[in-house]
């Protein structure tokens, strides 16, 4: 157990504290397509409930420094605030049931950060951290619950910190419009997937800058039609989650590079982990980033090859 400040003593958290997504994205053949154009409509009666988190604090432990309200904990997410203003910075580390560890970044003195209970029934640990010198945290709250969710895709139905969206989201009206009068499941994800490949193209200059911590803005990259890997997974897993279609986005490895991608649920299939294309006998690895690039036979081959790819986190 990590000790907490008063006792003075300190302990460094693991790198993952400092970093939480590696820089860039996995190499490839990226297109160039035109800039994205969000719709001017207002409102689409295409657009179902989106589901909006709330802090109602009836289940929450809290001190002078931080709150974990986990009230809505059966709706598959927590949510977590630092509630001091410092001028170092704050984590979150989420250890879910089968052990894997989520880091998740606060704003000390910030709102609410919706965070996602993305490993199913179960025991979940909640940490809070305070950076205190460069890269040394103290433990500021700990809480541990268990979860039994409602509804097993609960955490992939909702918006979170890295799939940030609302009713009034150009993306979400954009699904609205890309999907108006398509009741199929299946025909909903390949226009949702369509589109971004063909209209939003791989941002090289962001991939060879991007800071550790970068999480997307999905309006920002539908306005702009560019973005990293980890750009491609969020804006199609908004729209499609708006479209209340089960999607998680995958954070994990190609090759040696860190890399973003999503699976989805259909009713007809179950879940079409990280497939989606599928060219008369068989799927293809559903990875908008790499399929942005054209459909060459050795781009469809490669992400059609479930061993090119090693999930780590799912959100």
């Amino acid at each position: 157990m990590i000790p907490n400040r008063k006792k003075a003593l300190t302990a460094t958290v693991t790198a993952m504290l400092a970093v939480i997504i590696l820089t860039g994205c996995a190499a490839g053949n990226r297109g160039n397509g035109p800039a994205a154009t969000p719709s001017e409509t207002p409102d689409y009666t295409g657009i179902p409930e989106i589901p909006v988190a709330s802090a109602p604090g009836y289940n929450a432990e809290e001190n002078s420094k931080a709150v974990v309200d986990y009230s809505n904990a059966r709706d598959g997410y927590v949510m977590v605030k630092f509630s001091e203003s410092i001028k170092m910075q704050a984590r979150v580390l989420i250890t879910v049931p089968d052990g894997t560890q989520y880091i998740y970044r606060l704003v000390p003195g910030g709102d609410f950060e919706v965070l996602p209970l993305s490993g199913g029934d179960g025991e979940y640990t909640v940490e809070v951290f305070e950076e205190v010198e460069d890269q040394l945290y103290a433990h500021v709250l700990t809480i541990t619950l268990d979860a039994a969710l409602d509804n097993e895709f609960a955490p992939f139905l909702r918006p979170n910190q890295y799939v940030n969206y609302s009713r009034d989201s150009a993306v979400v009206r954009k699904a609205a419009e890309l999907t108006e009068g398509i009741e199929d499941t299946m025909e909903k994800i390949e226009a949702v997937y369509n589109f971004v490949i063909t209209n939003i193209a791989y941002d090289e200059e962001l991939a060879a800058a991007v800071q550790s911590g970068y999480i997307p803005d999905v309006d920002a990259v539908l306005k702009s039609g560019r973005g990293i890997c980890f750009d491609f997974a969020a804006i199609m897993t908004a729209m499609l989650r708006s479209q209340s279609i089960p999607t998680r986005m995958v954070l994990g490895y190609t090759g040696n590079a860190y890399h973003a991608w999503i699976s989805v649920f259909s009713e007809e299939i179950g879940w079409v982990d990280n497939m989606i294309f599928f060219d008369g006998s068989h799927w293809k690895i559903m990875d908008p980033t790499f399929a942005s690039g054209g459909h060459s036979s050795e781009i469809m081959d490669y992400i059609g090859d479930m061993a090119n790819y090693n999930a780590m986190y799912q959100y």
